[in-house]
């Protein structure tokens, strides 16, 4: 009996490790940032990995005041490589926490 117990308390022990190494990877990936370009380069959208939007820079030479469209689309392209790429680095640095575990909607 007394050993299912010291099980017990050493499984607990490895689960509160786990939970703060999860939580320090969280917010590491938090404080990490993330570049999305579009247009080999004309637009760069830079997003945190808590997915807000940081910096959005635009080469003077995709300016085209006849194509309006062009520009809007190449900075949506940006923006969306770059939340592609929070959301490949999340799956990469929490998926260690989640490996075998079948949870729907966790990470």
């Amino acid at each position: 009996m007394r050993g299912g117990m010291g099980n017990m308390n050493n499984m607990m022990k490895q689960m509160q490790k786990m939970q703060k190494k999860m939580q320090q990877s969280q917010e590491e990936l938090m404080a990490m940032m993330f570049e999305g370009t579009a247009g080999g380069g004309m637009v760069t959208v830079t997003i945190s990995g808590a997915k807000e939007v940081k910096e959005v820079k635009i080469n003077e030479e995709v300016v085209d005041p006849e194509d309006i469209e062009m520009l809007q689309d190449l900075v949506l392209a940006a923006t969306n490589d770059a939340l592609k790429k929070v959301d490949e680095k999340t799956n990469e640095t929490m998926g260690q926490f989640t490996k075998g575990l079948n949870i729907p909607g966790l990470f």
